[in-house]
């Protein structure tokens, strides 16, 4: 068992230093992995592979905030943490806001420690009790995020027509950009287009296009430098506004963590509506908490004795060639990652460091450019000129709430719709309708 939390500590090592890589989502590194052991290194005790990833998944997601601060390319659960985090950037705290989410990502570690005696107990009747609710679920869910969207601006206009036209703009954007990524989501479930031989990253230049692209199209555009960053010597943030956060995240980590399609970023903003949250210290500490809970919380899920709950790609993955067979493996595993979780939280440290240095020699423009030339080799080089097709399409879609002011959480719709139609059984129709089967 010491083996296998060396596995993980490795796996957390391995994971922080990809996590600084712009859109490069542990679940695409995942997969490439697999395919290696099952070629190169069959004879691997599969234990060792599935705690290599446990420390994979704890390191990928205390780290993966540097880029959504730093370079402003966000993944589907740091996107709402972009926008504190760039405040925090223009006002010289990228750095403290770095340690604010890296605390509620610690935070959210402990709780699911502190979950652990009750897990195997409590979840597997949860489990049975929503099974049924699932889908009238998923959609209010859907609804809320939608009828969340405020007016903006309207005060600017002149009385009549214009007025309407700038209140209905922002929500016009926000319903148009979850129909179509709806309806781009729906196209890739139905008609991949990447390679067969690449299937397990379909969704992959969808995610880049809608999230990572127009953000660095954005700081191109606004030609905006990058403030000299200060290593602050203490914390402005009181103990009660860390643990507000840190509630407020672990209770939407946790949702979205058991409840299918629902990810991080959307549970911590379910949560932060529900607790009133406002303060962006906490906020930023809550999206921290959210996002590790969200990750590591759904992993842990599988090895939950008397459940063996399959959530998130790595899960997924996992599940394909072993099962835990011990219930005492779930507390190694809780061990593991909390093991994996602190290491990565100081090693995030030190990369924001080295982040903050290189774009001090390079300029904020030149790494936008060379984000953005990363990108597209991303896309290029896992899914070929197809999907580069595909993540053009998704950017002139992510680009609407930009260019509109519009929340860009709505273009979680390429998830949340397709998901939400099969779940009623209404995917088919719609897609015999569309001609995709």
């Amino acid at each position: 068992m010491l083996a296998l939390l060396g596995w993980s500590l490795l796996g957390a090592l391995l994971a922080s230093l990809l996590a600084v890589i712009p859109a490069l989502h542990i679940y695409n590194v995942a997969g490439f992995m697999l395919l290696l052991y099952h070629r190169w290194f069959p004879t691997l005790p599969p234990e060792c592979v599935t705690f290599l990833f446990l420390g994979m998944i704890a390191g990928y997601a205390m780290v993966n905030t540097l880029p959504s601060i730093f370079f402003s390319v966000p993944d589907d659960s740091t996107v709402f943490i972009v926008l504190p985090g760039q405040k925090y950037l223009l006002q010289h705290r990228g750095y403290e806001a770095v340690i604010l989410s890296g605390i509620g990502g610690l935070g959210g570690l402990l709780a699911l420690v502190a979950l652990s005696p009750f897990a195997a107990r409590w979840l597997p009747v949860l489990r049975e009790i929503l099974n049924p609710h699932v889908g009238w679920i998923l959609w209010t869910i859907i609804a809320y995020m939608l009828l969340s969207e405020w007016p903006k601006g309207s005060e600017r206009a002149a009385p009549g027509w214009r007025r309407w036209f700038e209140s209905w703009k922002s929500l016009l954007a926000g319903l148009a950009t979850f129909l179509l990524s709806g309806l781009m989501g729906f196209i890739l479930m139905y008609r991949p287009l990447v390679p067969v031989a690449v299937a397990f990253q379909n969704l992959l230049p969808a995610f880049v296009g809608l999230f990572a692209v127009p953000w660095v199209i954005q700081n191109l555009l606004s030609r905006s430098e990058l403030p000299e960053q200060y290593i602050p010597v203490d914390l402005d943030a009181p103990v009660d506004v860390l643990l507000r956060g840190i509630a407020s995240g672990v209770m939407g980590g946790l949702f979205a963590a058991f409840f299918p399609v629902v990810t991080g970023g959307i549970g911590g903003f379910l949560a932060g509506h529900a607790t009133a949250q406002q303060d962006e210290r906490a906020f930023i500490v809550s999206q921290g908490a959210s996002k590790v809970v969200y990750y590591v919380g759904g992993f842990l899920l599988f090895f939950v004795p008397g459940l063996y709950l399959t959530r998130g790609g790595m899960a997924w993955m996992i599940s394909t060639f072993y099962t835990p067979y011990d219930p005492v493996l779930y507390y190694w595993a809780t061990a593991a990652v909390l093991l994996a979780g602190v290491l990565a939280f100081f090693l995030s440290l030190g990369f924001a460091r080295g982040i903050m240095f290189l774009v001090r020699q390079l300029g904020y423009r030149h790494v936008s450019w060379l984000t953005l030339g990363l990108l597209g080799f991303i896309v290029l080089g896992m899914t070929g000129p197809k999907g580069v097709l595909v993540c053009l399409v998704a950017t002139g879609i992510g680009l609407i709430p930009v260019l509109w002011g519009s929340r860009r959480m709505n273009a979680m719709g390429v998830l949340l719709l397709p998901i939400g139609l099969n779940m009623i059984g209404a995917g088919d129709t719609l897609a015999r309708l569309l001609r995709l089967l």
